[in-house]
């Protein structure tokens, strides 16, 4: 005889937006220079899958980040669609200018993001400024932005912990939150840069954003996963009503291979793009990606990088769902008989 019973309701977004960030945040650490091809493939890939987000490249000089050398012929040849977005990250007036260029010539991007670190050592090792130096070069760079119609995503990085210099003062990143929407950006996210986060300081520092006026529409959940907590963290995001999460195939990412002192050795990882789709998917939250295709997204990118990556979905596929009923609708579980 069959049996059910009532679940405890949670009361979740019933859908979200994944911003893949494998070709840029992802790849930034990659000692190996990842061809042209490669990078369009896995973009293309995701947008087949259902991926209407990307993080498609970098407009640094490729002095100092090789890997992003291609960044206009990546824009030239990835799909272009009406509800597909791409984002550039500029941390230079130049490279903004170049995201311009790229725009007028017919493939730029829809997002221009900025940085800076909510810790001022970690800003002075990352782009060699102080706070006040930074934000005179990124209001300029925001000004141009606007001015060409440009969406701005600011970002305040070290929101939850500093290589440098350790603990962050929540106030302090949502400070920066504020000033980064008072000059302009329409987007703002937090970086948990080297995975210092956790469940409890997430769920405080987000209920914290939300009382201080932010929305959940306007702000992008990143974590890095360099403890294995990014998905952990995504969920308590979500049960706030965020819909926004970056996320990178494989959970690559890490410290840019500028050449410069590894001043966070060993912190490397976006939260895994198969691991938390795979899972809100489970849990009922549509994401608008096909499972099967981001699978093989995630394969071929271990192939091209040449190295299993950090997936478990990847290895274990979804949930097979055998001799137990369950109706995510109405959230009633029972058996069969």
């Amino acid at each position: 005889m069959s049996q059910s019973f009532k679940l405890h309701q949670m009361h979740l977004p019933k859908n979200i937006i994944v911003g893949e960030c494998w070709a840029r945040d992802g790849l930034q650490n990659e000692a190996k220079i990842v061809s042209t091809e490669d990078k369009v493939e896995i973009i293309t890939r995701m947008v087949e899958a259902g991926c209407t987000k990307f993080e498609a490249t970098s407009f640094a000089h490729p002095k100092y980040l090789p890997q992003f050398a291609d960044a206009e012929e990546v824009l030239r040849r990835i799909p272009r669609k009406p509800n597909i977005q791409y984002r550039g990250i500029c941390t230079t007036l130049r490279g903004v200018e170049r995201a311009i260029a790229s725009r007028e010539e017919g493939y730029g991007v829809d997002e221009i993001a900025m940085v800076i670190s909510t810790s001022e050592p970690h800003n002075l090792a990352n782009v060699g400024m102080t706070h006040d130096e930074n934000k005179k070069v990124l209001e300029q760079m925001v000004r141009k932005a606007l001015d060409t119609r440009h969406a701005v995503f600011g970002w305040a990085l070290t929101s939850f912990g500093c290589p440098i210099s350790g603990d962050v003062d929540p106030a302090e990143a949502i400070a920066m939150g504020k000033w980064w929407k008072n000059i302009g950006a329409t987007i703002i996210g937090f970086g948990d840069t080297t995975g210092s986060a956790n469940p409890v300081r997430v769920s405080h520092f987000y209920e914290y954003v939300l009382a201080e006026g932010f929305t959940t529409d306007e702000v992008v959940i990143h974590f890095h996963d360099t403890r294995g907590w990014g998905v952990a963290n995504s969920m308590v995001a979500l049960t706030f009503g965020f819909r926004h999460f970056d996320t990178s195939l494989g959970a690559i990412g890490g410290q840019p291979k500028t050449g410069a002192a590894e001043y966070h050795t060993g912190y490397a990882g976006n939260t895994c793009t198969e691991d938390l789709v795979g899972m809100f998917e489970e849990m009922g939250v549509s994401t608008g990606i096909n499972l099967s295709k981001m699978i093989e997204a995630g394969k071929r990118a271990e192939q091209i990088l040449g190295r299993k990556l950090r997936s478990n979905f990847v290895e274990a596929g979804p949930v097979p769902h055998q001799g137990i009923v369950y109706d995510k609708s109405k959230g009633i579980l029972g058996t069969r008989g």
